[in-house]
């Protein structure tokens, strides 16, 4: 089955089901950045939800509600956002439809996507098929399927890297930070750019004595990987997410040439706040972006880095410039 069209067994009544699937998507909360972005700065993690046409599949943690190409393309234009990196959520398992779909709509000069895909099933002729549409990377969400295995996490990546090796593409990885350690001799062997979604899974509140830290630090100074610096109420519990500034500071001191980041648009919720009942939508954080940008740019205040951060290294990641 196509790597595009992989569906999970979405029937008739759970299309009808996710037809009626709400938008909570709203810009009342979002302020545009203080000061413009660098044009072509990019938003390298955003979702796209559109369940009155590509239904969720069956087995999900969630039901999130609708967030639209044309809700997303308010969201950036309100912040400045020129290009963006659309991720395949896991509401729709590796059923990347709406994904191919949006990328159409967006366009190759604005949009990359980065796909989920059955690791064992995919072919060669699948990921030619993706590259196509403006697929860049494959998503490997060790975290919200609650993943801690070393050696599962070991044979997954492996496959993983075995899978795009003759691609330019590169390998995402969501997981805790701790686990990314266990994760090190693979990266170092990675032929691929690998990427670590939401500051790199670290617990700002576990300080930078926590398991990994100093083994995410040194994998960074090699180039072994890139960090998205997104979605900091993942990382932080604090309101203003002010505990995250050390480390996005050591982040831009190690390697300013390895750091992209993202919103994490329409900011879906936590899976330890979800009780497993999928009649329920989910709503969608409020999340004020221009603020978030704002914050990150006192956090590194050199233009040059903000520069690489926002425009060059996700523009050469994500090969833009094809």
């Amino acid at each position: 089955m196509s790597a595009i069209a992989t569906v999970t067994g979405a029937s008739c009544a759970q299309a009808q089901s996710n037809a009626t699937v709400p938008s909570n998507v709203s810009l009342a909360h979002v302020n545009p950045p203080a000061s413009p972005l660098p044009h072509r700065t990019c938003d390298c993690h955003v979702h796209i939800f559109n369940p009155a046409r590509f239904p969720y599949v069956n087995e999900r943690s969630y039901t999130p509600g609708t967030a639209t190409v044309e809700d997303l393309l308010a969201f950036e234009g309100r912040l400045g956002v020129d290009r963006v990196v659309l991720v395949q959520p896991s509401g729709y398992g590796t059923d990347n439809r709406c994904l191919v779909d949006a990328l159409a709509q967006l366009g190759p000069r604005r949009a990359r996507g980065v796909a989920v895909i059955d690791l064992e099933q995919t072919t060669t002729k699948e990921i030619g098929a993706l590259h196509e549409s403006g697929v860049r990377s494959i998503r490997l969400n060790l975290e919200v399927k609650g993943e801690h295995s070393v050696e599962r996490s070991r044979a997954t990546l492996r496959r993983a890297l075995q899978l795009v090796a003759p691609t330019s593409w590169s390998i995402q990885i969501y997981a805790d930070m701790a686990l990314i350690e266990g994760l090190a001799a693979e990266i170092r062997s990675a032929k691929v750019p690998v990427v670590l979604d939401h500051f790199a899974g670290l617990k700002a509140d576990k300080g930078m004595a926590q398991a990994g830290w100093s083994t995410l630090l040194v994998l960074l100074r090699e180039g072994r990987v890139y960090v998205k610096l997104s979605a900091p109420y993942r990382a932080s519990k604090l309101a203003d997410y002010g505990d995250l500034a050390p480390f996005a500071r050591a982040f831009a001191e190690a390697a300013p040439g390895r750091l992209v980041w993202a919103s994490d648009w329409p900011h879906t919720g936590s899976s330890s706040n979800r009780s497993g009942d999928l009649s329920v939508v989910e709503p969608f954080r409020a999340i004020n972006g221009g603020v978030i940008l704002d914050q990150l740019r006192s956090w590194v205040p050199d233009q040059a880095i903000q520069h690489q951060i926002l425009v060059t290294n996700p523009a050469e990641l994500y090969s833009f410039g094809e």
